[in-house]
């Protein structure tokens, strides 16, 4: 048989009301009874649990706040959030959110509304791109720097010896995720492979003719240009310019996020590897993590990132 709020009260030795808005998420109950109330509805069995994450005894209204654009990775992200939430992001926050996830650019305005956003009793996750600044409850996604080193060390191994320029093209400083990869891939060149130097790294803003535009200026520039490392979502400008240009040794070229694009480049041998977050993995998580904060009185959670996932043309996962 199932506990009751009756069950929680005599367990912790406090009233039915106080239990009632701790498990609903109100205001007027101290830090110190919440976590009572809390250790015992998860002693008693009265919480959900999903991967490890206690969730919240009632239905809780969850909002994505996602810059989609023609971004494919990020139209998957929505799916698998909507699939998985079976909840609609809006274009402005409801009253009766009690949760909120975000992919946003880490700047002092953003920093300051997010900050509003919790103070008005919301949890938060960031997704994607941390903004570490932010009181959110956590972060979900690929650690960034991480996911760079790993692209830098791929493309030294592909390369061996050979000595020469690369090209990197940027997507957006302003979010502290790709700025990130850019130092990861830049910190592993200097300490492993001497031989390699970044000729030009171009910020695109995730824009794929920009992309397209400086690709095929590298390539004149530099007809032996030996890799190209795409750090956002430009690579439909990269692998068009590598098809047109057609140069004599392909560059070996690098991009993030598994999408039907993706997939295409690295059966046509136009991508060497690809390093996905994947998508289905941080809608699921975000979703936990959020429901977790909202049951949870602790204002963090445990940091766990996602663990990226390396994509060959021989490996491909079926869709």
């Amino acid at each position: 048989m199932k506990a009751t709020v009756s069950d929680i009260a005599r367990s912790c030795e406090l009233s039915t009301a106080t239990v009632d808005r701790v498990l609903n998420n109100r205001k007027g109950v101290s830090a110190a009874n919440r976590q009572r109330v809390m250790e015992a509805a998860k002693q008693l069995g009265y919480l959900p649990v999903a991967d490890q994450v206690t969730l919240p005894s009632r239905p809780a209204n969850l909002e994505f706040f996602l810059p989609i654009g023609s971004n494919a990775f990020m139209q998957d992200l929505a799916r698998h959030i909507e699939d998985y939430a079976l909840q609609a992001a809006l274009e402005n926050l409801s009253l009766r959110a009690n949760g909120v996830g975000v992919i946003a650019v880490d700047h002092p305005r953003t920093r300051n509304i997010l900050r509003d956003i919790v103070e008005a009793g919301i949890r938060l996750v960031t997704l994607v791109s941390d903004i570490p600044a932010a009181p959110r409850s956590a972060y979900v996604g690929i650690d960034n720097r991480v996911a760079g080193r790993t692209a830098a060390l791929l493309m030294g191994r592909f390369l061996g010896d050979r000595e020469g320029q690369l090209a990197m093209v940027v997507g957006s400083r302003s979010y502290r995720g790709h700025e990130e990869r850019e130092m990861g891939f830049r910190s592993v060149l200097g300490e492993e492979f001497p031989n390699l130097s970044v000729s030009s790294a171009v910020e695109i803003n995730d824009e794929p003719d920009a992309s397209y535009a400086e690709t095929m200026k590298a390539l004149r520039n530099e007809p032996e240009l030996l890799g190209i490392y795409c750090i956002g979502a430009g690579r439909s400008g990269v692998a068009k310019a590598i098809r047109e240009a057609r140069p004599n040794r392909k560059p070996v070229f690098i991009c993030h996020d598994l999408t039907r694009e993706t997939r295409g480049y690295l059966v046509d041998d136009l991508a060497d590897v690809v390093i996905d977050q994947n998508a289905r993995l941080i809608a699921e998580q975000s979703v936990i993590r959020l429901l977790g904060s909202i049951a949870s009185s602790a204002p963090y959670l445990t940091r766990k990132f996602i663990e990226p996932r390396l994509i060959f043309r021989e490996n491909v996962p079926v869709q």
